[in-house]
């Protein structure tokens, strides 16, 4: 009986990790418009008013609400609220693969059409200005990637004494790649650019 039900139990559909559940999830939408009869990435410029990474750019996107039924439709959501565009004009394509930032952080990336002729008026508060990158210039252009080590730092009430080597734990730094997309002004880096590679990485 008990085998029988931890197997059923582990064929249900489960979490994408240990810790989903908790983490902090978002969700963005990598908007895919029409210009001159050629598809371009549509970004986000981040208010420069914003208490978080003003002036960087994004993709329209942000945490996922409890009263959200999915991930799609925080997405979709957040695009209505941040550019003003009316959902039923938003087509979503699919879904891409997940970006775990960490156990704590968890991104879920979708694909979608808009009509760019609808962003008649995004949201100053959080939208300093948008702009378009054609997939072919994306497509042809290489990014360039550096590397930041971070270590860890336990905090002063760390048990130290509940594992071996106690406070000469030696505690391993870990790498991150950051990688960067140069577009005349705009520096595209962070987690839109890690996002944005796995897109360009699909569509090839």
């Amino acid at each position: 009986m008990f085998l029988d039900k931890l197997k059923k139990e582990l064929n249900d559909k489960q979490p994408l990790f240990i810790g989903e559940e908790t983490a902090l999830r978002y969700a963005v939408l990598i908007p895919l418009v029409q210009v001159d009869g050629e598809w371009h990435v549509l970004f986000e410029v981040r208010s420069l008013t914003m208490r978080k990474q003003p002036g960087d750019i994004s993709f329209p996107g942000g945490r996922i609400d409890p009263t959200d039924a999915s991930p799609m439709e925080a997405a979709i959501r957040e695009t209505h609220e941040e550019l003003g565009v009316d959902p039923t004009c938003i087509k979503v394509l699919g879904q891409m693969s997940a970006y775990i930032a960490s156990p704590s952080f968890v991104v879920y990336p979708f694909v979608a059409t808009i009509d760019h002729h609808e962003i008649e008026s995004f949201n100053k508060d959080e939208v300093e200005a948008v702009f378009t990158i054609p997939v072919n210039w994306l497509l042809n252009h290489e990014p360039y990637m550096h590397t930041v080590s971070v270590q860890p730092m336990p905090p002063m009430d760390f048990p130290y004494d509940k594992i071996f080597n106690g406070d000469k734990y030696q505690w391993r730094p870990r790498a991150i790649e950051e990688w960067f997309y140069e577009y005349g002004e705009y520096t595209i880096w962070g987690l839109t650019a890690r996002v944005l590679k796995h897109f360009v990485e699909t569509i090839k």
